[in-house]
């Protein structure tokens, strides 16, 4: 086990955005027994945005987004001690734990998942569109006929084509697929999305910039003749003389790669998600 790290100890000033919820005691929290020799793992429904742990007791960190990992730090506790108060905030609830020290091993909680009757609803609002609700509409997307037939890159006997571009809330959903006409598997070592100059005459770092994805549906890595993926990027404006780059690399030895630009125009002309759209035929 890796050394764990303290999950943000005592940030008030987050919580000063809660909504306000019916006052509870320690006592009436759901109580999880922990043990410094055990890793209590919690998991969530959906990505945790924040954790607080009350006091510098416990230790833990979050090894992928919607798991925590929680330990006392030392031994030398009584039995029923309350070692600390776990606060969980996910993208639509928030949940606490009450960490009750147990001198038992064999009583020490291994595995918690946060049940229904656990969460507390919570509009967040650093969360303008729950992971959920992107994946879903990513995926109709996916589903969905192609309605862009111009945009379009040839590289290594490789067709790379932009097949929608959907405004949502306040991100792009952009559409792509890849037809590969050889008989080489495509290893994908990494897709990346960035801003670039239409005329680059000497590459430097203030003419490239480096977008992150909000959301890459499909994980594939490899396709041999077709390949299809949905990139959520947060919505932006653009001056003309830059394009919107979607590349994909493949891996060493043999590092083939393949890039689609797409122009201002064809973003400006994003559909705006609704069920009619993706209804048609």
């Amino acid at each position: 086990m890796k050394i764990f790290r303290t999950i943000c100890i005592g940030v008030v000033a987050v919580f000063s955005c809660l909504p306000t919820f019916a006052q509870q005691t320690y006592e009436e929290l759901e109580q999880l027994t922990v043990n410094e020799q055990v890793t209590t793992v919690i998991t969530a429904s959906e990505p945790i945005r924040f954790v607080d742990i009350s006091t510098d007791k416990v230790v833990g960190d979050q090894p992928i987004n919607n798991t925590i990992r929680l330990k006392p730090k030392e031994t030398g506790h009584e039995d029923g001690e309350v070692l600390a108060i776990v606060t969980i905030v996910t993208e639509r609830y928030r949940t606490q734990y009450a960490l009750l020290y147990t001198t038992r091993m064999q009583e020490a909680v291994t595995d918690k998942e946060i049940e229904l009757r656990e969460r507390n609803s919570y509009n967040n609002p650093a969360v303008s569109m729950p992971l959920a609700d992107m994946t879903r509409f990513a995926r109709r997307i996916w589903n969905s006929p192609a309605k862009y037939h111009n945009v379009t890159s040839r590289s290594h006997r490789m067709t790379m084509k932009l097949n929608n571009i959907y405004a949502v809330g306040d991100y792009f959903f952009i559409d792509f697929s890849i037809e590969n006409k050889t008989n080489i598997r495509f290893d994908i070592d990494e897709i990346r999305v960035k801003l670039a100059d239409k005329k680059v005459a000497k590459a430097t770092n203030a003419q490239i910039i480096e977008l992150t994805p909000a959301l890459v549906l499909e994980q594939a890595k490899s396709f041999r003749h077709g390949y299809r993926n949905v990139i959520v990027i947060k919505k932006m404006t653009f001056p003309n003389d830059k394009v919107l780059t979607i590349e994909m690399t493949e891996k060493q030895i043999s590092g083939r790669n393949i890039s689609l630009n797409i122009d201002y125009e064809d973003v400006l002309s994003a559909d705006s998600f609704n069920r009619a759209l993706l209804e048609e035929e």
